[in-house]
């Protein structure tokens, strides 16, 4: 039986048997079986494991091991940073799975490209790169049977740009909250990816935010920030096999060339969180050019949505392929983003359905004035037949 072998937070501590220490030891030389399964440290606080991380993380790279979970709690009386041994990342065939979990406490550092032939998911959460952006490259760079890789990061204080080549990659989540100077950004280019999720990454000009695409120039900004609070670029290569996409906690929209959301176009399922919407003269016609490119679209804004002007023509893919619109938080009693819904239904041919999920009626608005707003959306003349229109209360 392969062994798998985990320490939570209180279910081990020190006893008449040895330190916590010798017990981890023990515990992962006691088997015979050549390959570990997992080795998973969780909960447990940095002063337990500091000064023995390294001697654990050895014999269980010398035991094969397949997964490798490391979930520490800070000790606020030491607040010693933990290096990552690298020297077992040399050459490894087996490791599969590694997760590190902590707010700044592991630093990282590759001054060579690693070897970790099997790795498939990595997970990495507030993690520092001692080597910076080579460090960074070093590590992603030797994972070349890696598909699956989170990243929740807050700044870029380690790796000004922040580069994920990695052509097996088929699923990407990246977090970030950053907050500080409008400098680096990410850099992403995985011509595999299949799933797409972003949270708080973006960028801030002097009019509004920014979120580019390579081969897409698509632009997304943040949440709740100014124009001194975010990334100068997140820059996204074409993913032609893209099948789902989530863009969460963006402020508003703006289009540099018509090529807009190129890298999204693919996608089967897209979800644009928008807060607010903005949809300007411009940039119109490219973003109902590529919204339309996708079956299934849905639009969220938590904010206002401002619409300037029509497009001059209307696009060609919003004419013959959304099917599905779902709209949450659809500000009903806001006039520009009425003019959008109905800028689509009266040019989508093809769609099918079209939900709008509404914003709970505020005390001092009646009811009848909802109503009256919701019907006028309804009563509009769509442009396919077929399709069929819901709204739905958020609360």
């Amino acid at each position: 039986m392969v062994p798998n072998i985990k320490f939570d937070s209180g279910s081990h501590k020190s006893d008449q048997h040895g330190s916590f220490s010798e017990i981890v030891c023990r515990t992962l030389l006691s088997s015979n079986s050549p390959v570990l399964d997992s080795f998973s440290l969780v909960d447990i606080s940095e002063s337990e494991v500091s000064k023995d991380l390294e001697s654990w993380i050895g014999i269980a790279f010398a035991r094969h091991v397949r997964k490798l979970v490391l979930k520490l709690r800070i000790d606020y009386q030491v607040q010693d940073l933990i290096t990552f041994p690298s020297v077992f990342c040399g050459c490894n065939n087996t490791l599969e799975i590694l997760e590190l979990k902590y707010k700044y406490l592991f630093v990282l550092d590759f001054p060579c490209r690693v070897g970790l032939k099997s790795l498939k998911k990595l997970d990495l959460r507030y993690v520092g790169f001692e080597g910076g952006e080579e460090c960074v490259c070093n590590l992603l760079g030797g994972c070349p049977s890696l598909e699956d890789l989170v990243v929740y990061r807050k700044g870029n204080y380690d790796a000004k740009t922040f580069t994920i080549a990695v052509p097996s990659l088929r699923r990407l989540t990246i977090k970030d909250s950053f907050q500080g100077t409008r400098n680096g950004g990410y850099v992403i280019k995985a011509p595999c990816l299949k799933y797409l999720k972003i949270k708080g990454v973006g960028s801030i000009d002097t009019r509004f935010g920014s979120f580019s695409f390579i081969g897409g120039h698509c632009s997304l900004g943040g949440q709740g920030i100014d124009e001194s609070e975010w990334y100068g670029f997140c820059l996204i290569e074409n993913a032609p096999q893209l099948v789902e996409a989530k863009i969460i906690g963006v402020i508003d929209i703006h289009v540099h060339n018509e090529n807009i959301m190129e890298s999204l176009t693919s996608a089967q399922r897209l979800s644009l969180d928008f807060s607010p919407l903005k949809v300007c003269d411009e940039i119109s016609y490219h973003f109902f050019r590529h919204i339309g490119m996708t079956k299934q679209k849905k639009i969220s804004t938590a904010g206002e949505c401002e619409w300037e002007q029509h497009p001059k023509r209307v696009p060609e893919c919003l004419l013959s392929h959304l099917e599905t619109l779902v709209w949450t938080r659809y500000a009903w009693d806001r006039e520009d983003d009425k003019q959008v819904a109905t800028y689509i239904l009266e040019n989508a041919r093809r769609l099918k359905k079209a939900t709008f999920y509404t914003e709970p009626i505020q005390p001092n608005i009646k009811s009848e004035e909802r109503e009256m707003l919701l019907n006028e959306l309804a009563n509009v003349a769509r442009a396919s037949n077929s399709c069929h229109l819901m709204f739905e209360s958020s609360d």
